[in-house]
């Protein structure tokens, strides 16, 4: 069978699991306000809605759990296969819904899916790009994640316009929700066939013993089909000796992920997934009209381009750093804003409290623009910092034996708080109203601090060379980028004339 070896389609068609991500998010926000909904499912609101919201976070949190157990015994492809069934499925189900709890039941197998395929993509685009642009590949994840957001709110957004007399009819028929979550299930579809002509990953082959194969794959991925290509020999070599010293550790992946060092790098690994909720929580603060959430997802796909082309030659540390700071810088900016500008609104206290908006900016389009442009500068800088490094880093930290299991602990708490944010948002908005803004941004400062001290430069190193960047005595801000490592070096001894000791050390 045909098997691919572009590096760059192969990470590109790999990241379809970070675009049903992305139609996660936006797959309830363009059908709750239209009048089918609200009729066929009781108009539901507070914690029959938050249930609602939070099945898919749910079973998200489960898959991503999940997802090392699949990864490490079936292989990483075979893993984003079986996410792609659980997406069709759910979405089958969603599209199919007569009541609320088979709404749920669907949700929670997609978010299944997207928990497996949020862990495993970017651990698989990582273990197949070389070095010297793993974190464009890897950043793809996140680019398609921004991308599936943007489609699947318009999709939503026209067929709720296009079916009958539009969101506000209140005879609006069940197409309007039922034919958005059918169409999600192409993408899965797509991901399913198409894998099949996509290989293994060349280190799952030889963490398996599957040496010959894994030649193979990296020859076709890295040397244009020849074995003999030195850089091949050299990752080849790299890969077999790493593996050799987590053999000789003797150590159950459980076991090693709690050795003081390496928890360290768990926690971390966790800690930048925890972050990237402060996004998803900005989010969901802002009751945009149509045209600012438009403005918002084309923002967050536009800017993330930038990131995907850049990062290996910015580096994972700065991104971190100068993003935090900027995302704390508008979150504070807009919360004093609001603050000093703002004041109560009586409309929404005397109605009722389905209404979040419980402080409002009246009559004063200069401050009201510039709270909206922070929150799109919010926006930006988050698509060109810690939206694509949010996946890299931690896909790139870990050893073989534990990247799996690692990855998805980190994914995890992701969606933990995910979960929990799905039933906390609300009451908090309605209680707290512009102060939530200064939690965002607490947040960020947070985030600020403990990546200074804690987050290591990754650009330019192999997956094989992090133990080193992690066990070195060295400060984690006198980190830098590498531009050679130990494989270039190798690949320069073997081009000098040195292939056949090379070619002995393989064949021992």
């Amino acid at each position: 069978m045909y098997q691919a070896s572009n590096v760059y389609f192969i990470c590109a068609f790999a990241a379809i699991g970070g675009a049903l991500f992305g139609f996660d998010i936006s797959s309830m926000s363009g059908v709750l306000g239209t009048q089918a909904y609200k009729r066929y499912f009781g108009n539901p609101v507070s914690y029959a809605q938050g249930g609602i919201t939070a099945a898919m976070p749910a079973g998200s949190l489960v898959g991503s759990l999940l997802s090392s157990f699949i990864a490490d015994r079936c292989s990483r492809k075979a893993a984003l296969q079986f996410a792609s069934v659980l997406w069709i499925i759910g979405s089958i189900l969603m599209a199919a819904s007569v009541n609320i709890p088979m709404l749920c039941a669907g949700r929670v197998i997609c978010g299944l899916c997207v928990g497996i395929a949020s862990s495993i993509v970017p651990v698989y685009q990582a273990e197949i790009a070389p070095k010297r642009i793993r974190g464009r590949v890897v950043s793809l994840q996140q680019w398609a994640i921004t991308w599936g957001i943007l489609i699947q709110f318009f999709i939503q957004f026209g067929v709720a316009e296009g079916i009958g007399g539009g969101p506000q009819d209140p005879n609006q028929p069940t197409a309007a929700f039922r034919i958005p979550w059918a169409v999600q299930m192409v993408p899965a579809w797509v991901l399913f066939i198409g894998l099949f002509f996509c290989p293994y990953s060349p280190r799952w082959l030889a963490s398996k013993g599957r040496w010959e194969e894994a030649l193979q794959v990296l020859a076709s991925l890295h040397g244009n089909g020849r074995i003999d290509d030195p850089k091949v020999l050299a990752q080849y070599r790299e890969i077999e000796e790493a593996l050799e010293k987590e053999r000789e550790q003797a150590a159950s992946p459980a076991k090693m992920m709690l050795e003081r060092k390496m928890l360290r790098r768990v926690l971390l690994g966790m800690s930048v997934q925890m972050y990237y909720i402060v996004y998803i929580m900005e989010g969901a603060h802002i009751a945009s009209p149509l045209a600012t959430a438009s403005i918002q997802y084309v923002i967050n796909v536009a800017m993330t381009f930038p990131a995907v082309m850049w990062i290996d030659k910015w580096g994972r540390r700065p991104s971190l750093l100068c993003g935090s700071f900027g995302m704390m810088t508008w979150l504070f900016v807009s919360g004093a804003l609001q603050q000093y500008f703002g004041q109560p609104n009586t409309d929404a206290t005397r109605t009722s409290q389905n209404s979040d908006i419980t402080w409002i900016v009246y009559n004063n389009r200069p401050v009201s623009s510039a709270i909206v442009s922070c929150s799109y500068l919010f926006v930006a800088t988050f698509a060109m910092t810690w939206g694509p490094v949010s996946w890299t880093y931690p896909s790139e930290i870990f050893p073989s034996k534990i990247r799996a299991k690692a990855v998805s602990l980190s994914t995890a708490a992701n969606w933990f708080w995910n979960t929990v944010l799905a039933f906390a948002v609300p009451p908090l908005l309605w209680n707290i109203s512009f102060k939530m803004y200064y939690v965002f941004g607490a947040f960020n400062a947070a985030a600020l601090i403990h990546m200074f001290f804690t987050a290591r430069e990754t650009a330019g190193y192999t997956l094989e060379e992090m133990d080193d960047v992690f066990t070195s005595k060295s400060y984690p801000w006198e980190t830098h980028k590498k531009p050679r490592s130990r494989m270039d070096q190798i690949a320069e001894d073997i081009e000098a004339g040195n292939l056949e000791e090379h070619q002995r050390m393989l064949l021992q």
